[in-house]
C-alpha cells in the first residue's frame, strides 16, 4: 500500500504486479476468468445436488459453493454470459464491446490480477498489527464524525492508493471476523470503498480535461467526504443494527483504552499482540490463497451477471434516459450547461462508473464534463465492480439499498461539485 513512483506515477505496488500480470497473461485472461466462473458454477452444481462428503467436511468450501438461490441464479447466468463473450454466441447484445466484452475483457482481467495480490497479501494488513495501531489512534476522529471503529480508516487508504474492491474485499473480511458491526461494515461498504487515484485520472483524461486533476480530485475529495458524513445518519444505513456477524474476538479493545496508556501506546501493544498470534509462513500462504479463491470464485461471476444485465440495460434501452429526467430542473437549477445530455450521465453510472465520462465525452461545456466526471467518481456505487463485489459479500446490503445510496449520494455531492465547478469556470 505504500506509495511509489513507477514510470513517472505514483502507484502502489500492488497495481504495479497486477498491471506485469495483465500484461504477461493478456491474451489469455478472458478464458481464464470463464474458466473460474464455470469452475465455480460446477462446484456450486455438486454441492447442490451430489452433496460431497469432502465439501460439506472443508467449512472454506462449504461456505464458498453452498450459496443461496438468488446467488446460485446469478454463478448460472455469469456462465452463461461469460460463455457467450468468449465465443461470440448468441445475440450481439450480450457479447459486443459495450455489454458483456467490456467485462469479460477490460474489467475481469483487472479483477483477476488485482484479487490475486491483494487476497494473497491482505494478511499482511489484516494479522500483524498494523489495524489494531492505526485503529486506536484514529478512534477519536471516526468515531465522532463517521460513527466508525478506528480501523475502518485503513480501508478508505487502501481503496484511495490501491482500488475501490480491495477496500470491499478488507471490510468484508473485518465484518466476517466480528470486528464491524452490520451498520459499520454497510457504511464503509458503500461510503469508503472510494476509487483510486489511478483511476480518477483515467476518468478524467476520458472527458479531456487532465491538466485540472488537481483540482478535480481535490473536489471529489471533498464532496465525498461530505456523503460519508451525511449519508450513515439517513436511512437504508442508519436503520441497520448494531449487532455481529460473528462473535466479536475477545482482543478487540481499540475504542477503549485503559489508564496508564496513550492511544499510542496501547495501539502499539494491542498490534504487538495481534503479530504475536501468527503463525508461520505456510499459515501466511494458506490464508492468503483462500482469499484468493475467495475473491474469484466469490465475486466474478456475481460481476459478469449483473454488470452485463446493467450494460444491457444501459445501451439497449432508455431506461436510465428516462431515469434521468428526473435531474434535469435540478440541473437547470443549478446552473449547469447542457442539462438534459448530463442528465443521462446521472444515473448510467449505477451500471458502470466508466460510462458516464464515456457519453459525457461528447458534451461541449468543460464545466458540465468536469461536473459529470466528479459526480461519477463520487457515486462510488456502479454494479460492474463495487455494486457486484458488496453484493457478492458478505456485507448486509441488497440491490435495492444500494440504488437507494447511489440516489443520495448523487444528491449529496451534486450540489457541492457544482458549487466548484462554478468557481473555477
Amino acid at each position: 500500500m505504500v506509495p511509489i513512483s513507477y514510470n513517472d506515477n505514483i502507484t502502489i505496488p500492488i497495481a504495479v504486479l497486477s498491471g506485469l500480470v495483465q500484461e504477461w497473461l493478456a491474451d489469455s485472461l478472458p478464458a481464464i476468468m470463464t474458466g473460474i466462473i464455470i469452475l465455480t458454477l460446477l462446484g456450486t452444481l455438486l454441492i447442490k445436488t451430489v452433496r460431497p462428503a469432502v465439501m460439506n467436511r472443508n467449512p472454506f468450501l462449504k461456505t464458498l459453493l453452498d450459496v443461496p438461490p438468488v446467488w446460485f441464479a446469478a454463478r448460472i447466468l455469469g456462465a452463461i454470459f461469460a460463455v457467450c463473450v468468449l465465443f461470440q454466441l448468441g445475440p450481439e447484445m450480450i457479447w459486443s464491446e459495450n455489454t458483456g466484452g467490456l467485462l469479460l475483457n477490460s474489467l475481469l482481467p483487472v479483477l483477476f490480477s488485482v484479487f490475486l495480490f491483494a487476497g494473497l497479501f491482505l494478511p499482511l494488513l489484516l494479522d500483524f498489527g498494523l489495524l489494531e495501531l492505526f485503529g486506536t489512534l484514529l478512534t477519536k476522529i471516526m468515531r465522532p464524525v463517521f460513527k466508525l471503529p478506528g480501523r475502518s480508516s485503513i480501508d478508505c487508504i487502501a481503496s484511495w492508493l490501491g482500488d475501490g474492491t480491495i477496500g470491499v474485499l478488507l471490510t468484508s473480511k473485518q465484518y466476517e471476523e466480528g470486528y464491524y458491526t452490520k451498520r459499520e461494515a454497510a457504511i464503509i461498504g458503500t461510503s469508503f470503498s472510494v476509487v483510486s487515484i489511478t483511476f480518477s485520472l483515467v476518468v478524467i483524461s476520458q472527458v479531456g480535461l487532465a491538466h485540472m486533476f488537481v483540482p478535480f480530485y481535490l473536489t471529489i475529495t471533498g464532496a465525498g467526504l461530505a456523503a460519508a458524513f451525511i449519508a450513515p445518519r439517513i436511512p437504508p444505513l442508519s436503520r441497520k443494527k448494531d449487532t455481529y456477524y460473528v462473535e466479536k474476538p475477545d482482543d478487540y479493545t481499540e475504542d477503549h483504552i485503559p489508564e496508564g496508556h496513550t492511544p499510542l501506546t496501547w495501539g502499539f501493544a494491542q498490534a504487538l499482540k495481534k503479530a504475536g498470534h501468527n503463525r508461520g509462513l505456510q499459515a501466511f500462504f494458506i490464508s492468503g490463497g483462500k482469499n484468493v479463491l475467495d475473491m474469484w470464485m466469490g465475486v466474478a461471476p456475481i460481476v459478469m451477471a449483473l454488470g452485463t444485465l446493467a450494460l444491457i440495460i444501459a445501451e439497449y434501452t432508455p431506461l436510465f434516459q428516462w431515469l434521468g429526467l428526473p435531474f434535469i430542473p435540478l440541473l437547470e437549477l443549478l446552473q449547469i450547461p447542457e442539462a438534459k445530455a448530463a442528465s443521462e450521465t446521472l444515473v448510467v453510472g449505477f451500471a458502470d462508473m466508466f460510462l458516464p465520462s464515456v457519453i459525457g465525452a461528447g458534451i461541449e461545456s468543460e464545466m458540465t464534463r468536469f461536473i459529470v466526471a466528479s459526480v461519477s467518481v463520487t457515486q462510488l456505487i456502479y454494479m460492474s465492480e463495487v455494486g457486484g463485489l458488496l453484493l457478492g459479500s458478505k456485507i448486509p446490503v441488497s440491490f435495492w439499498e444500494l440504488f437507494v445510496i447511489f440516489i443520495q449520494r448523487t444528491l449529496i455531492t451534486l450540489p457541492i461539485i457544482t458549487l466548484v465547478a462554478h468557481f473555477l469556470f
